[in-house]
């Protein structure tokens, strides 16, 4: 589920663990070993593979205390839910004011892209909605060049 992803600013362990204990978490250690995969990575990972990575760093993390954390990781806007065409999501390093993926529906392999040329259709939807729009996040889903082989 590789991903490259820009690396948000504040997903370094110790801002990630200021961002928990700020929201009354306790710091325990398999909050930490989740912390330190996601701060480490760059790529788009589901919760069992962030599960998997976590358990070399703490052997006891349990998934359970995976998905909880990344749940609220993403409220706090240090990762993204990059949701797959099968309903299933995986988790991505957010990145400042907008993201773009292109999502595999077979392998569910997801690429960032960066051309934007959404500028005049955000300048259409603030007029007609009245919203200060500070960001977006695009989703498109396809198959890869590997899966059409």
């Amino acid at each position: 589920m590789a991903s490259q992803s820009a690396s948000s600013p504040d997903s370094n362990p110790d801002s990630l663990s200021t961002q928990l204990a700020a929201r009354g978490y306790k710091l325990t250690r398999p909050r930490r070993a989740v912390l330190r995969v996601v701060a480490e990575t760059r790529e788009s990972l589901s919760p069992s593979e962030i599960h998997a990575r976590a358990k070399k760093f703490y052997p006891q993390t349990g998934l359970v205390t995976v998905y909880r954390t990344l749940e609220v990781l993403a409220e706090c806007g240090a990762v993204r839910k990059v949701h797959q065409a099968d309903g299933c999501h995986s988790y991505a390093p957010a990145s400042e004011g907008h993201a773009h993926h292109i999502i595999c529906e077979n392998c569910h392999s997801v690429v960032e892209f960066e051309d934007c040329d959404l500028a005049e259709m955000v300048k259409t939807v603030q007029r007609h909605t009245g919203y200060k729009i500070e960001g977006h996040w695009l989703e498109l889903f396809g198959v890869c060049p590997n899966c059409r082989r």
